[in-house]
């Protein structure tokens, strides 16, 4: 078991990390040193734990808030859906220290699955709001069936490629079909 007092190591680099990260300061979690199990006693590693769900948490809600700003600003349904690209753009951040390759796989996996249930519930919410605005009378059906056509063809739950251009021919394949809306 490794340990440091006071001075740094590796218990405060990952808790420095995750406090200026939820505070989305411009820190790099390539930077972060792998830790192993043995790394720390079993309470040290519960306190990571809540900091790292902290963090996650954080940045979550803050995206959230700004994903439903941008889609209650999105006057139609291609400003719609590029709220939701962007927002999938934003999550790779999330993803990448919840699945961060230095922590042990265990841990890795827990708060990954943590991070996709809390994306797919989001999804589910925007689909239940749709659905409780077409029970409502006077909301424009056609609108809302739009809207409905924009989430599922733009979900949450997708994750986006890592290449830098989507849209950019690699050899051999063909660009994917672009979607156009029409009225």
């Amino acid at each position: 078991m490794t340990t440091y007092w006071g001075h740094g190591g590796l218990y405060e680099t990952w808790v420095d990390f995750l406090r200026r990260w939820s505070a989305e300061e411009e820190v790099s979690p390539g930077t972060l040193p792998p830790l192993t199990q043995e790394d720390f006693p079993g309470e040290t590693w519960t306190r990571l734990a809540g900091h790292l769900g902290t963090a996650l948490d954080a940045r979550l809600t803050t995206w959230a808030s700004r994903l439903t700003e941008a889609l209650l600003a999105a006057s139609d349904e291609f400003s719609a859906g590029r709220a939701l690209a962007q927002a999938r753009t934003g999550l790779g951040t999330v993803r990448a220290v919840a699945g961060h390759p230095g922590l042990p796989e265990s841990t890795r996996t827990r708060f990954t699955e943590l991070v996709e249930a809390q994306i797919t519930d989001l999804q589910r919410q925007l689909e239940r709001q749709l659905d409780e605005l077409a029970a409502a009378n006077g909301t424009d059906q056609r609108w809302v069936e739009q809207r409905r056509r924009t989430f599922r063809d733009n979900p949450l739950t997708a994750v986006r490629p890592t290449a830098t251009d989507p849209w950019a021919r690699a050899q051999g394949q063909e660009r994917p079909r672009r979607r156009v809306i029409t009225d």
